[in-house]
């Protein structure tokens, strides 16, 4: 403890104009509080009162006078004579920091812990308790305290940064909240076996700081026990956020890794931000306001706002949109600094309270780097704002962009033929791991779509704006895909034969694995031709399947007969309307192939002729035998009429089938589905 008598200032001369508690003071016993106010157990009745707040603190002139330079100027420098009465209500660390500097000026022992000594040191400032008055005043000796016990020690720094949190703006001024943010990321950042620190990974319910001349060496971890890379995550984040802001920021410069200080933050965030849970996401949706309430008041984070009358939860509104907006502006610009989870979550909050735009889109960008990581429940994030749909899609949208436009810079970055090794350890090039990436997101993307379709405000336009952002080549099968334009159109049942088509075409028929053939083959809501599509698109598959299992020699029987199934099975579940119409279509189909055989046969025939009669025409002009000319046209002559009986024969045919046709495309409704 610091005693202001011979404790501290023995052996000292002081110079007889300043006035010392040794020579003038006022013998006291103590100090005794009665209903709110203060007395001096004194033979000598107090001429002074002072009140601080709601206390009252009767005391005698002459011991402040002497180590208070701003109690000699109210005093002395005071226009209405003697004065009696002194109202300190602004004074820094309120009622408490005063008593003890009241004790110091009676030369009461007073104990420095690390709990009062922050706002003892601002009200020593405040009252100018200066060595120009008397050596060794308040002042140098809560500076000693500070510079020389506090900052050696890691609890103590910490404490003492929380104590700073009602101090402003005395505490910033005074460089205290500085000190001590440089002195916890220098301990945060240091060996935890080269420095003298105790950690437990948990806050405990009473955070007094031991006496400074009781405080004992803290316990430094054993050279076998291993220490955890984020022990210092839980003894910051009890830390307000801009100070919290102040250490992270310091750490960062000291050169901290990036996925440390990332899962610091998600840590800090998790604790004070209860729509930051997966389990207090939805409760936070539907009733932000009593959930951030609850939390805020039972976590014990207080965060002060001066001069607001606004009410209570409009307050912890905006005291939640700036913890937000601090998160944000602190996470660290690699990518992976924090998990996208926790990003989409951060982004979730960030449009329900309303963040800065300029943030929003900061967020949007960081969750597009790494949105394969995503999942899908983060993705659904609701429209806080005026929108029809239920679920932001456009924010969707915008990510979705982000996320292409950092493949194509990454692709540009990197060297295509440059392998390295991932994390699982198996050797990769950078084309191969974005491709990797763009198929995760594609199947994200496709169950997000079916998600939404079921909202009947979704328009089709902004479902295939979502559905055709990806290239082709990032999904390999579009079962996914088929599986969000069903629940599209079972959702909005009265869309037209034309927005019909415009949906299914998002989609590729050729992509579809035979389960998704077949359930398509028998779904109603599917326009015909797109069921014709897929129809002939599996024939083709199972055809080329059946062509390359036979030329196999050791596995044909064993792979020859599920094709087979598989077809028969195919067929099976058509309509037998639509079998006999394709059918009939086959054979209208070999019919044109064999009269166009036929056309060019003759063609040919009649060009073979030409050839002989300009041959014979060129033979004839040179001897002017106009005989053989006129034998070559008449052969010529019967040929073409011989070609114009042929066609008139055909003619009746090709009508037959024109009638054909127009009686398959009449409407069938034979289709049922499945889903």
């Amino acid at each position: 403890m610091w005693e202001s008598e011979s404790g501290s200032v023995a052996g000292r001369d002081y110079d007889s104009e300043i006035l010392s508690s040794n020579k003038y003071g006022v013998k006291t016993n103590g100090f005794e509080l009665k209903d709110h106010s203060w007395y001096v157990a004194s033979d000598i009745p107090s001429d002074l009162l002072i009140q601080v707040g709601n206390y009252t603190f009767h005391l005698h002139k002459y011991p402040l006078l002497s180590r208070s330079g701003r109690m000699n100027r109210i005093i002395y420098d005071s226009n209405e004579g003697d004065v009696n009465r002194i109202e300190m209500n602004d004074i820094p660390g309120g009622s408490d920091a005063f008593e003890l500097a009241a004790k110091f000026c009676y030369g009461i022992a007073v104990d420095l812990t690390a709990t009062n000594i922050s706002g003892l040191r601002c009200a020593a400032e405040y009252l100018e308790m200066t060595e120009d008055l008397e050596e060794g005043n308040l002042v140098f000796k809560t500076e000693a305290f500070l510079s020389y016990v506090v900052l050696s020690s890691w609890r103590d720094s910490i404490l003492v940064l929380k104590g700073c949190e009602h101090l402003s703006p005395w505490a910033e001024n005074l460089q205290i909240v500085r000190r001590c943010s440089e002195s916890i990321a220098w301990k945060a950042c240091a060996n935890p076996r080269g420095i003298k620190w105790a950690y437990t990974g948990k806050q405990t319910s009473h955070m007094a700081s031991p006496k400074w001349n009781e405080i004992k060496l803290e316990s430094s971890p054993s050279r076998n026990q291993q220490v955890p890379s984020d022990w210092w995550f839980e003894d910051v984040s009890i830390l307000r956020i801009d100070h919290f802001v102040r250490v992270i920021t310091a750490i960062k410069v000291k050169g901290m890794r990036f996925e440390l200080i990332g899962a610091a933050i998600m840590q800090y965030g998790v604790k004070w931000l209860p729509g930051l849970t997966k389990d207090g996401a939805e409760d936070e949706i539907n009733n932000p306001r009593d959930g951030y309430s609850s939390s805020w008041r039972g976590g014990g984070l207080h965060m002060v706002i001066s001069g607001n009358k606004e009410e209570p939860q409009n307050v912890e509104f905006k005291e939640q949109r700036m913890m937000v907006e601090s998160l944000i502006s602190i996470i660290p610009p690699q990518k992976d600094g924090v998990s996208c989870s926790f990003l989409l979550r951060l982004l979730r909050m960030a449009n329900m309270l309303k963040v800065a735009p300029a943030l929003i889109t900061e967020l949007e960008k960081r969750v597009g780097m790494q949105l394969e990581q995503a999942n899908l429940v983060d993705l659904l994030i609701p429209s806080f704002h005026k929108s029809d749909t239920l679920y932001d899609v456009d924010l969707v949208q915008r990510v979705l962009e982000h996320f292409l436009v950092q493949e194509q810079t990454d692709q540009l970055a990197s060297p295509s033929r440059q392998p390295y090794t991932d994390k699982h350890g198996f050797e990769t090039t950078p084309r191969d791991t974005v491709t990797n990436a763009k198929i995760r997101v594609a199947r994200l993307v496709d169950s997000y779509l079916t998600e939404v379709s079921r909202d009947r405000n979704l328009s089709l336009a902004k479902f295939q704006v979502i559905a055709e952002a990806l290239p082709e080549s990032a999904r390999t099968c579009d079962d996914g895909l088929y599986r969000a334009v069903d629940s599209y159109l079972k959702a909005h049942p009265t869309l037209s034969e034309h927005e019909r088509k415009r949906l299914c075409r998002v989609m590729d028929c050729q992509k579809l694995s035979i389960d998704a053939c077949m359930h398509a083959a028998q779904n109603e809501r599917l326009p015909l031709r797109i069921v014709v599509q897929v129809l002939f698109s599996e024939q083709i598959k199972i055809s080329n399947a059946i062509a390359n299992n036979t030329v196999k020699e050791s596995s044909e029987s064993s792979y020859h007969q599920p094709m087979i199934t598989t077809r028969k099975a195919l067929l099976e579940g058509t309509p037998q309307s639509f079998q006999e119409g394709w059918s009939t279509a086959k054979k209208d189909i070999n019919t044109l192939k064999f009269d166009l055989e036929s056309m060019k046969a003759k063609y040919l025939e009649l060009q073979t002729d030409m050839e002989n009669l300009q041959r014979q025409f060129d033979k004839m002009s040179k001897q002017k035998q106009t005989s053989g000319w006129s034998s070559g046209w008449k052969k010529l002559g019967s040929k073409l009429s011989k070609m114009t009986t042929e066609n008139q024969e055909i003619r009746p045919h090709q009508v037959s089938n024109t009638h054909a046709d127009q009686i398959r495309k009449a409407p069938r409704r034979w289709r049922n589905s499945i889903s």
